[in-house]
């Protein structure tokens, strides 16, 4: 096997079937022998934790790169130099390295302390880190061993699963995985073993629009309403004049538009007026995107503040409090390193969500629990001046972590550890453990 792409040492150097088929897990036959040597990962958290803290990854990527190119090659350590790559912000050579890896096989184990407590079957699918449920994340600290099962539309289920104690739908809503939740949709329920957010079509609702439309009837909850239309369309509502733009969300402007698929505020705009409308389409008439409301949920001193929440079997927990003078509000845009105030308010917030914002916002997070019917979900939200929860985003592949620094963060790692606690109880639950 060739890996294509790293022949470049500067480079090196730089980064420092169908649905319904028969499922089997893997005990004592002569498959089973061969798949249970699936080759290993270091994990996801090692590499971002590393990156964080700005160690040189050099000689990492040059015994990967060994591996990789070596007979036979280890498909773990491609897929190591693929999340190298893919952390590195290197998208195209990181899912060229991933794929390369996986037309070796389909299945990978990661070991979480010794491996010897709960073992867990994670069924997930290619590309970047917001693709699937951070499970490296939020198994922190335990002692889990994972098999990570590769679906495609090609390849949706494997004949031979390795033998595990739960199972994991870890399949994030994406316009391009959508499809393939779709074609699982019905083999998922001949599951085997205890199945968690086992339930695609479910996650494939959480669309933008999808969202929305799920939260439209609920009393403690508002998602502005989103239009998923074409820039053809946007530009024949121009041309309409004022009776046309009545169509928009929220009967006209101000508005915000993003392109379908896009994350992290990427290419999401505040539009004020028509014009400023016209100019964001200058060229984007083939394109099609979410167009929605724009709803200030500024505070009195006018700062933004957008909360992650995380909710496990129906109880929420606070991930993190992002505070900003901008409204398109993200954690690291915020800057909160450079305010020891946000910083205090955020320590503030986490150190009594459980006796004071979880319980406010109790009915609103039943709400979304029962609307969505998921076991595992994350929202991007923030609270409006009537005290509904303001819902911007719901998914189940949101990144969750504990890579702060904790000189500038002191409270973040209790707060993460309960998270990732919660997480593990579910899944060992699920599975029967105590």
């Amino acid at each position: 096997m060739v890996l294509t792409g790293l022949a470049d040492p500067v480079r090196a150097r730089a980064i420092g079937g169908g649905a319904n088929v028969r499922l089997e897990l893997m005990n004592q036959t002569a498959s089973a022998t061969v798949l249970l040597e699936s080759p290993q990962l270091t994990g996801v958290s090692v590499f971002a934790e590393m990156i964080m803290r700005g160690e040189d990854l050099a000689e990492i990527f040059a015994d990967r790169v060994a591996r990789g190119t070596g007979e036979p090659a280890d498909a773990g350590a491609m897929m190591d130099l693929s999340t190298i790559l893919l952390l590195t912000g290197q998208m195209d050579l990181g899912l060229e390295i991933q794929a390369q890896a996986l037309a070796q096989g389909r299945t990978f184990k990661r070991i979480h302390g010794d491996g010897r407590g709960l073992t867990v079957l994670a069924l997930v699918t290619t590309g970047g880190m917001m693709a699937n449920t951070p499970l490296d994340f939020m198994l922190a600290g335990s002692n889990t061993t994972v098999h990570y099962v590769y679906s495609t539309l090609g390849r949706p289920f494997p004949e031979v699963v390795p033998g595990h104690d739960v199972a994991f739908l870890g399949i994030g809503q994406s316009h391009e995985a959508d499809p393939l939740l779709d074609l699982i949709s019905d083999g998922m329920g001949q599951w085997p073993r205890p199945l968690v957010n086992g339930f695609p079509q479910r996650i494939s609702a959480l669309t933008r629009d999808g969202v929305a439309a799920l939260c439209s009837d609920l009393p403690d909850v508002y998602a502005p309403a989103v239009m998923k239309v074409s820039g053809q369309a946007l530009k024949d509502m121009l041309d309409g004049g004022v009776e046309a733009l009545v169509a928009l969300p929220g009967g006209g402007f101000p508005i915000i538009i993003r392109p379908l698929g896009s994350h992290a505020g990427q290419e999401l705009v505040r539009i004020a007026d028509p014009e400023a409308l016209g100019s964001y389409l200058a060229g984007h008439e083939d394109a099609e995107f979410y167009v929605s409301q724009f709803v200030d949920y500024s505070n009195a001193d006018g700062l933004f503040r957008k909360m992650r929440i995380a909710v496990i079997d129906g109880v929420p927990f606070l991930s993190h409090l992002a505070i900003s003078e901008n409204w398109m509000v993200h954690y690291l845009n915020a800057d909160m390193h450079l305010h020891e105030s946000r910083r205090q308010e955020e320590a503030r917030a986490m150190a009594e969500f459980e006796t004071d914002l979880g319980p406010r916002l109790a009915p609103a997070i039943s709400q979304l629990t029962a609307a969505f019917g998921l076991d595992y979900y994350a929202i991007d939200c923030a609270i409006l001046p009537d005290g509904r929860l303001l819902v911007f985003e719901a998914d189940v592949a949101m990144i969750v972590h504990a890579m702060d620094d904790t000189v500038l963060f002191p409270y973040k790692p209790a707060a993460m550890q309960k998270i990732f606690k919660a997480f593990q109880g579910m899944l060992k639950a699920r599975a029967g453990h105590s």
